[in-house]
């Protein structure tokens, strides 16, 4: 079935819309690598939130609204730069998401570990071997189609990702309440984010990085009941959710856990340990770790098919093999999926490659940072330029104040995109890398190998006039 040639059904409500971006953008992941700033991070999240999420969703409403078509951020960049970049944009979306796979996955084989033995997180093959085996069961399981894939979205939001987060603050507060010292200061002064060098900085684009993926769901925007209104709506209950289950749940982890303990891969499962084993609940803890494992899973499994879907738009306009926009019955698109599993399966060995696990996980969460920002840094231009080259196309949704609105949103985003980016190449202090140039050169090549494609390749002709 040619991607052309599509037509969803309108299946998803509201809430299906809400459990898609939460299980997208919310992760327990972003937990451990955020509470190492204390009480501060709450702070930086604000921060995040005014410079970064907040435009994010506002341009998201706008775009996914006024062009509710299949291909989503292709669509949108491609009406204001052409189609050559709009490949790039969702390509990056794509190879971005593959890159992040082996780190969420790692927290799942993390937890999993401590069931059984802890130590198992430092380990490199059995870290390797539970995220390959975990991710290709997930590709397998996309096969079945969007009405499944929502079904696990909504499974995985409310068990895997909502309920551990209650859960974790429940506890704190708990924690507190019995009389336990807090293992982060909680004052006012607090707040202030303490920064002594740019390294002490990097962990702020993992803050930044746990708010991407907003846009996501708008590859879904044709399957929605009533795009113009539900869109919107569904994407400002998000990002409310996502905000403060994510910064509850980080402060709440560093209250329970010594900042020196702190394991940024299974920092999680962690602070259920510690508090669990404080108050002889021991017994509970095989519990806590399937339902995070759950969660884990379920937010993989959303995100496999998702970014699938823009870069199939890209097809159509000769960007890509005809062979890859085969679909099964499901209307999935089978080799598409294949073909990305194929290559997290390549990166998966950086886990090898690094000294130790801890290396292999910042590395990939850096990359993967730096190629989504560079993704964003074209959709903030791409939305300016919408507003004057397809200005006469009506706008169910607007940023308000005209022009000057949108250059201030769409500016914010543009100027942290870039400047989180190259922050990204900076080590963090505390975390033991290896070999600098070792490390530098996994990130900087990866980075070229994936962006060199888009610089030699020639714009074919647009054979596809519906999507122009």
């Amino acid at each position: 079935m040619s991607f052309s040639t599509l037509t969803p059904k309108r299946v998803l409500s509201v809430f299906s819309l809400v459990m898609i971006n939460v299980i997208a953008v919310d992760s327990i992941r972003a937990l451990p690598l955020a509470a190492t700033y204390g009480l501060s991070l709450l702070t930086l999240y604000f921060i995040g939130a005014i410079l970064f999420f907040i435009p994010t969703a506002l341009i998201s409403a706008e775009l996914a609204t006024t062009w509710p078509m299949k291909g989503g951020m292709y669509v949108w960049v491609k009406e204001a730069f052409g189609a050559r970049w709009g490949f790039l944009v969702v390509y990056l979306q794509w190879i971005y998401n593959i890159v992040w796979y082996p780190t969420i996955l790692s927290l799942v084989a993390g937890t999993l570990a401590y069931l059984f033995d802890p130590e198992l997180v430092n380990n490199k093959t059995y870290m390797t071997s539970m995220v390959l085996i975990i991710f290709w069961s997930s590709t397998l399981v996309n096969f079945l189609g969007m009405k499944m894939s929502s079904w696990i979205s909504t499974l995985g939001s409310l068990i895997g990702t909502m309920l551990p987060m209650v859960l974790i603050i429940g506890c704190a507060g708990y924690w507190l309440f019995s009389g336990q010292p807090s293992n982060t200061e909680l004052s006012y002064a607090a707040l202030i984010p303490k920064i002594d060098s740019l390294s002490q900085l990097v962990f702020f684009s993992a803050i930044l990085y746990s708010l991407l993926g907003l846009e996501m769901s708008s590859v879904h925007a044709l399957e929605v009941k009533n795009p113009e209104t539900d869109y919107p709506k569904a994407l400002l209950i998000s990002a409310l959710i996502v905000l403060i289950s994510l910064t509850l749940a980080s402060v709440a982890v560093a209250i329970v856990v010594p900042k020196a303990e702190l394991n940024i891969v299974a920092g999680i499962i962690q602070a259920f340990s510690l508090f669990l084993t404080s108050f002889n609940l021991t017994s509970l803890t095989p519990i806590i770790a399937l339902i995070i494992v759950i969660g884990g899973i379920c937010q993989v499994a959303t995100w496999i098919i998702g970014p699938t879907k823009g870069l199939w738009a890209a097809v159509d306009d000769g960007y890509l093999p005809k062979i890859l926009a085969v679909t099964n019955k499901k209307s999935v698109p089978i080799n598409m999926l294949i073909a990305q599993a194929l290559i997290c399966t390549m990166l998966s060995l950086t886990f090898i490659l690094l000294p130790t696990v801890k290396s292999s996980y910042w590395a990939l969460s850096a990359m993967a940072a730096q190629l989504s920002l560079i993704m964003y840094a074209i959709l903030f231009s791409a939305a300016i330029r919408l507003r004057y080259n397809r200005k006469d196309v009506f706008r169910p949704f607007k940023i308000p104040f005209g022009n000057i609105g949108m250059w201030v949103v769409a500016g914010l985003g543009f100027v942290v995109s870039v400047l989180v980016t190259l922050l990204g190449f900076i080590p963090p202090d505390n975390i033991p890398v290896g070999n600098i140039w070792v490390y530098e050169g996994i990130l900087f090549s990866g980075i070229a190998i994936i962006l060199v494609p888009f610089f030699l390749k020639k714009t074919p002709p647009i054979n596809n006039p519906s999507l122009s």
